[in-house]
């Protein structure tokens, strides 16, 4: 918990006053949903996820996101592994906003060669006066496509397609509390249908929080953590398992963001990197990654239709 409260004042305890900018990429993940900017507040986040984890905000409405995802081995591999970087993984997926309020997307991760989706849904919007933050409902997927394990002839356990499937629920709720800082808190729940042993749960229960820090119009520094509320001491493959730290920076040129990061889990998915990380922050066993965000108008939204030039914003 002493983690959770040195985030919170990391990111909420530092408040900044600065003149509102709309950013470019902004304009388009926002394309189709057009605000009111005297009511709602706008662009908490840079992009859709924070690091690992989803951030609150969404697609607007026909438009899809490209997204390519790497983290490098371990930097404390030594030069054998040339400090991680011949041991990575990927996750490529294609993210589509359905409607202004509804998000959903799909992609294929290289760790343990996992097949996940997920949806995203808008429940409530920060206003400047009014509403004091905003609410979404996360849900994902996952599915491990490696082979079944062969079990001994004697052995009269089943191994059930079920046991490939992973599920997590969460709740987004997040807060800008100036043009520069924001704040968001994930409740969440994991459900593994297969863990190592009958003593631990099935289920784990986490606290996420994360945070951005807008340094100027194109760079700012982000950070997430996930504390462990239950399954504190779940194995993975008979290996320990530690609650997941990531502090990043978002460099934003035009239609692509840039993600860089320094994370403990080098797992892409949310039932991976949330309950599963197997890497320790403490031991020096940290990964570099980055994620690369492209994001495409595929459908112009109905007010735009038949003009000409500009963004549709």
């Amino acid at each position: 918990m002493r983690k959770i409260v040195l985030l919170s004042i990391l990111f909420s305890g530092v408040i900044t006053i600065a003149h509102a900018q709309a950013d470019s990429l902004m304009d388009i993940l926002n394309s189709g949903t057009p605000t009111n900017k005297k009511e709602y507040v706008s662009y908490i986040f840079k992009a859709t996820r924070i690091i690992n984890g989803s951030s609150i905000e969404n697609l607007g409405a026909g438009v899809l996101d490209f997204r390519i995802s790497h983290r490098f081995g371990r930097i404390d591999q030594g030069s054998q592994n040339f400090y991680g970087l011949d041991n990575a993984t990927t996750r490529i997926g294609i993210d589509y906003g359905i409607t202004k309020w509804l998000m959903a997307g799909i992609a294929h991760n290289t760790f343990n060669k996992e097949d996940d989706g997920f949806a995203k849904i808008k429940l409530l919007r920060q206003k400047q006066h009014g509403m004091p933050f905003s609410l979404s409902y996360a849900g994902s997927v996952s599915m491990q496509t490696t082979p079944a394990p062969q079990l001994p002839a004697a052995d009269s356990t089943k191994w059930y397609f079920s046991n490939r499937l992973y599920y997590t629920n969460q709740l987004l709720i997040a807060r800008k509390f100036s043009e520069r800082i924001s704040l968001q808190i994930m409740p969440t729940i994991v459900h593994y249908n297969l863990v190592d042993s009958t003593k631990f749960s099935n289920n784990t229960i986490a606290i996420g929080i994360g945070g951005r820090i807008k340094l100027n119009k194109r760079i700012a520094i982000t950070g997430e953590y996930y504390y462990r509320v239950t399954n504190a001491d779940l194995t993975v493959s008979g290996q320990k398992t530690y609650n997941a730290l990531s502090l990043g920076v978002d460099l934003e040129t035009g239609g692509h963001v840039f993600q860089l990061m320094v994370t403990n889990s080098q797992g892409l998915t949310d039932r991976t990197s949330i309950g599963q990380t197997t890497d320790s922050w403490s031991k020096g066993a940290l990964h570099f990654g980055f994620n690369i965000s492209r994001v495409f108008t595929i459908i112009k939204p109905k007010e735009f239709r038949g003009t000409t030039g500009g963004k549709a914003w």
